[in-house]
């Protein structure tokens, strides 16, 4: 993706001993902070922990505050600081299929002059009934980098238009796949 993107994915590391203060250096430059709506932060132990991993609160309610937001976002882009993920629904699916987009979201990409990854993921809404029990299947799939000239003048309706055409194309292929192969998720072993 580093071709395409033009940015290294994170690492995944274990650290230990001396060498820890230079794995949080790296993992710092390159890690992935989302967007949220503020009332997450006010969650008890969550809101702390979500707020410690550079998730921003936007404001749903106060365009000001939110383009505060917004900004700051650009500027960790720019600066290379993070890679910014956004749910541009603003919200959970409880049916499972994709709702309208806000489609403001994609000035950020747009501004910074970064790669826009759409990508989508299927099965996190088994996690919380399956864990710590059984394990779940989850299928992230990357379906488009958009590069920052194909956003340059566009409005972000385009742009938004664009990734919510990809993204159903991609959970068709997505349903018809696992409807052939019927994935299912797959018990854990026991310890004997």
């Amino acid at each position: 993706c580093k071709r395409n993107c033009g940015r290294k994915w994170p690492r995944f590391l274990s650290p230990f001993g001396r060498e820890t203060g230079l794995y949080q250096r790296l993992l710092r430059r390159n890690q992935l902070a989302f967007l949220s709506k503020e009332a997450n932060f006010h969650i008890p132990i969550f809101g702390r922990i979500i707020r410690r991993c550079c998730f921003m609160a936007i404001d749903r309610e106060d365009a000001r505050k939110a383009l505060v937001t917004v900004n700051q976002s650009i500027d960790l882009l720019q600066n290379d600081t993070v890679s910014i993920a956004v749910y541009p629904e603003g919200t959970r699916s409880k049916q499972g299929v994709l709702l309208p987009f806000h489609n403001s979201v994609f000035r950020i990409p747009q501004r910074a002059g970064v790669p826009l990854v759409v990508l989508t993921m299927q099965g996190t809404e088994k996690i919380h009934t399956n864990f710590p029990w059984r394990a779940s299947t989850v299928r992230v799939r990357i379906c488009e980098v958009i590069p920052p000239e194909e956003m340059a003048g566009r409005h972000t309706s385009e742009i938004g238009n664009r990734v919510r055409a990809t993204m159903l194309d991609s959970l068709e292929e997505e349903n018809a796949w696992q409807e052939n192969n019927l994935i299912q998720d797959i018990p854990m072993r026991k310890a004997e």
